[in-house]
């Protein structure tokens, strides 16, 4: 199948162009995925089948056999319906099977799928799943112009590949400008949770600053820098009481290339 395209404009009026997964390589991320579950699926069988066999006469008439049981299929359940939604939303789109096949679920905007459409999505995956082997989900994408099951069309979301690094790319002045503060991603952490929750005003906020970063007189930056650091500095669990205006500027220079993987997709 030829590879498809679709253009979305984003909230920020801008426009990206995005390859969509198709079936091929939807089922083989899907097929990864399901190993690994399947692995540990039989992992906590044998788990149980020790806990039983180990359990005393005593404990196997005080509380026979059916907790253990019960709380096994319990727990099987959570894993393999929370594996894709977990991953969907703490890891930017992509399960395990998604990364391996460089592919990742988004919003249809463009953005990062949210925490609402990935429990949407993975509830339905129940449905998709029918009558048998993923069946109906199959059908659906194979069918569908933009390659969408169920779940996606519900949940407002599409699975498109990974963007690919542009080699010989000429830098912006501000790419230049970050690299000679010798600034990277991992100059900040900022657990999962934290960075979900930072939503579309603030990445346009980090991104117009970004923007004008090299454009506006100092004493303006300065300004500027030290309002946007008071605003999203405590989302992030940062202070920036007393610090320099050179620190909180690497600071909030770093936040926006965190952020930018999260709200900016190009291929």
């Amino acid at each position: 199948m030829n590879e498809e395209h679709v253009d979305i404009k984003t909230p920020e009026f801008v426009s990206i162009q995005f390859q969509i997964a198709g079936l091929g390589s939807r089922s083989a991320a899907f097929i990864i995925d399901q190993l690994l579950l399947w692995a540990i699926n039989i992992l906590s069988l044998i788990v149980l089948f020790f806990v039983l066999d180990g359990m005393s006469k005593m404990e196997f008439i005080m509380i026979g056999n059916s907790l253990p049981i019960a709380i096994t299929i319990i727990a099987l359940f959570l894993v393999n319906w929370g594996y894709f939604f977990a991953f969907e939303f703490f890891s930017g789109g992509r399960t395990f099977g998604k990364k391996l096949m460089g592919i990742r679920v988004i919003q249809e905007n463009g953005h990062s799928i949210t925490l609402l459409s990935s429990f949407i999505r993975n509830l339905i995956r129940i449905i998709d799943s029918l009558p048998t082997a993923y069946f109906l989900g199959i059908i659906m994408i194979f069918f569908h112009s933009k390659h969408k099951r169920l779940g996606d069309l519900v949940a407002g979301t599409i699975v498109v590949h990974e963007r690919k690094a542009k080699r010989n790319k000429k830098q912006s002045p501000l790419e230049e400008e970050i690299n000679n503060r010798g600034l990277t991603k991992e100059d900040l952490t900022i657990d999962e949770w934290t960075l979900k929750s930072l939503g579309t005003k603030d990445w346009k906020l980090i991104s117009t600053y970004a923007s004008r970063f090299l454009q506006i007189p100092l004493m303006e930056r300065n300004q500027l820098t030290e309002q946007i650091a008071e605003l999203l500095f405590p989302k992030i669990g940062l202070d920036p009481e007393g610090e320099k205006t050179s620190d909180l500027e690497n600071t909030l220079l770093v936040l926006y290339l965190i952020l930018k993987d999260e709200w900016e997709f190009e291929l």
